[in-house]
């Protein structure tokens, strides 16, 4: 009997192996026009907004995490809230490159992300994306410090493994692509939100003014940068997902 159950191990992690180095084709152009236009659906249909901002928020605060310890700072957790926005916890030094740089990750988190899942897209490797999402939650999940957040992060979780295990490579695929138009499309809104609190002079304690009082940079040109490097991202991720489209777009403006 044990001896069958590790057989039953191997064989599991044999076919999840499989499953994440197989190589899909690219579905026809007009179904990627199709979800990516479910994909803006969800980013500017109000209802929706809130679910969509978790996944960005999801990504800002993994993203402040991952360049926390990339810089050496340590990272104490992280925590998501019920309104959409999150608090990632580091100690070091409180100035100076490590610090700006965490600061700085976390608004260009989804469009960074969005255009690396963009190029496996482009490569064929849908299903090995959604792989690969599912171990970064499973190493953003031990970071967690609330429970909210551990819900949100579970339940994400679940849902790819659902979808991985049981759903069909095509469906598999359809997930892959919208996951990754949500992310370059949703990615400068959090952006242009911020930027109108600005205006109305709210309060805010956000990136960018913490990111201000670190450098000769005002907040407004921090928040301007944000903005044009997530619309640079979309535009990158949009040549990868659509080449075709992108190269029609080029020849006209020549």
């Amino acid at each position: 009997m044990e001896h069958r159950g590790a057989l039953s191990i191997v064989e599991i992690v044999q076919e999840i192996f499989r499953r994440a180095l197989s190589v899909q084709p690219a579905p026809p152009a007009e179904v990627i026009m199709v979800i990516a236009g479910i994909a803006l659906l969800a980013v500017v249909i109000r209802p929706v907004w809130p679910v969509t901002r978790l996944l960005v928020t999801v990504t800002h605060e993994g993203a402040h995490g991952v360049a926390a310890l990339l810089t050496g700072r340590r990272l104490h957790g992280i925590r998501l809230h019920s309104d959409t926005s999150g608090l990632t916890l580091s100690s070091g030094r409180p100035s100076g490159p490590g610090m700006i740089i965490m600061l700085a990750a976390g608004y260009l988190g989804p469009a960074l992300l969005g255009i690396g899942a963009a190029l496996l897209l482009a490569a064929g490797r849908g299903v090995g994306l959604l792989w690969l999402m599912l171990i970064l939650l499973a190493l953003l999940l031990v970071q967690i410090r609330n429970f909210y957040g551990l819900l949100v992060i579970l339940g994400l979780g679940a849902a790819l493994v659902a979808i991985t295990w049981f759903a069909p490579p095509t469906v598999q695929s359809g997930i892959a692509y919208l996951i990754t138009w949500l992310l370059l499309i949703a990615a400068p809104k959090p952006v242009i939100e911020l930027m109108r609190q600005r205006r109305r002079r709210q309060a805010t304690a956000s990136d960018a003014d913490q990111l201000a009082g670190l450098t000769p940079i005002p907040a407004l040109a921090w928040s301007v940068f944000f903005l044009l490097a997530n619309v640079a991202g979309l535009i990158l991720g949009i040549a990868f997902l659509l080449p075709e489209l992108a190269a029609r777009a080029s020849a006209l403006v020549r």
